[in-house]
């Protein structure tokens, strides 16, 4: 049997944990807890660093038949949340393991804050790439983000300055130390300009005004959307320029925004893929070349309920300086007349899964399909072709045709990703 201990929040193993340390043969643990723990002095310490050599060492151990005591593992709060628990049951099978969780880092941080928790997306930035973690905290407005050394409150509040997010980073160091401990709220654009040390475990990310949602029956992120392909009229918007329903009801098929993603909206006009987008938990940037068009995307993202970033722009200039050097995970263009082809090369150069394209003229397909082949997408497209009932008088109806739509998609094999920023 191998017990794992949580130990809380930087605090001591609580004292029913000392039985389980007081017979161990081997402890294993980061160097803070091996030294706040009690030992045996016959214990084998093992200083947890790179998590295979400590695996193999305990393996090594147990098949030797445990010879001076069980094994224990010490670890941070509760160690079945984001923790060592995971790696130990792929190696030795959950029916071997005693664990004793403490109180994780994100409930602690919240705690502090007096605010309920069941309704946050907790994202691990521990030995992951940030990207993610930017992202959903971009699109959603409680994010608790479990930290490490070059993925932190700097790290994190640098992309967050740049992607214009509104919103307050809570900075958690030394939770359950009672003589270091500090929360700390700070903007994102102070968050990158402060060394913060090694202490910081979880940072919180908030849009303050919507921090106490509605009471949930389901803990975690919100479900997607019940309906989506949404009537125009649900959306502001001028002389019928947008994305009509059938349209973005393929769009967003191809697209597959997600909880996680960053998906830009080129020539976002309403901003209704955009707004879409964003209602599955995508990160979304909507770039629009008139103040006008700006605005009616930022008002249709607030009547929606979702974040946007909105960037005043022609395409293809504004995107080289748009401030997300790991590029979008997809990218839908329904705008661009004759600069088309050079917006499709630039998105099809920096998009990691796809993009879509919306054509009113068939012109121009042939050079949106060669930007996004020379790219190295795979293409298809369809020709859309639909007609809705309209009334007549006498209570009956017809089918008014709408204008035919080519569109267009590309989408990145999974094989094909040299070039493209990770």
């Amino acid at each position: 049997m191998i017990t794992v201990v949580g130990t809380g929040t930087g605090a001591p193993p609580a004292p029913d944990e000392g039985a389980a340390l007081a017979g161990a043969g081997l402890v294993v643990g980061a160097g803070r807890h091996l030294a706040a723990a009690r030992l045996p002095e016959r214990a084998e310490r093992l200083v947890l660093g790179p998590l295979a050599p400590a695996l193999d060492r305990i393996e090594r151990y147990t098949d030797a038949g445990a010879p001076e005591g069980p094994v224990v593992v010490l670890a941070s709060g509760d160690p079945g949340f984001f923790g060592i628990v995971r790696a130990l049951a792929e190696r030795f099978g959950n029916a071997r393991l005693d664990v004793r969780p403490g109180v994780s880092s994100v409930a602690t941080a919240f705690a502090r804050l007096g605010l309920p928790w069941d309704d946050a997306v907790v994202v691990s930035a521990h030995g992951r790439d940030l990207r993610t973690a930017v992202q959903i905290c971009r699109s959603r407005p409680k994010v608790a983000v479990l930290t490490a050394p070059g993925s932190g409150p700097a790290e994190l509040g640098a992309a967050l300055a740049d992607a214009d997010a509104e919103r307050v980073l809570v900075v958690a160091r030394s939770l359950g130390d009672p003589a270091h401990e500090d929360v700390e709220r700070v903007t994102p654009a102070e968050a990158a300009a402060r060394d913060w040390g090694p202490a910081v475990g979880v940072v919180l990310c908030l849009d303050e005004s919507r921090s106490l949602a509605p009471v949930r029956t389901v803990a975690g992120p919100p479900a997607g959307p019940g309906r989506w392909a949404l009537d125009e009229s649900e959306f502001a918007h001028r002389d019928s320029m947008i994305t009509k329903f059938e349209v973005r009801a393929l769009a967003l098929a191809r697209i597959g925004p997600r909880l996680g993603d960053l998906v830009w909206d080129i020539g976002a006009g309403s901003g209704s893929v955009a707004v879409e987008c964003a209602r599955f938990g995508a990160a979304v940037t909507a770039v629009e070349k008139t103040e006008d068009g700006c605005e009616r995307v930022r008002a249709n993202a607030a009547a929606h309920g979702v974040d946007v970033r909105v960037v005043r722009g022609s395409a293809p200039a504004v995107l080289s300086g748009l401030d997300e050097p790991h590029g979008p995970d997809a990218v839908f263009i329904g705008g661009g007349g004759q600069e088309l082809p050079g917006i499709v090369a630039e998105c099809a150069r920096r998009a990691r899964r796809a993009v879509v394209v919306a054509m009113a003229s068939l012109d121009r397909v042939p050079a949106a399909r060669d930007a996004l082949a020379s790219a190295g997408f795979t293409c298809d497209g369809v020709l859309l072709q639909s007609s809705r009932l309209a009334p007549l008088p006498g209570g009956v109806s017809r089918l008014a045709a709408a204008n035919p739509v080519f569109v267009l998609w590309g989408v990145r094999p999974p094989a094909r990703t040299e070039g493209v920023p990770q």
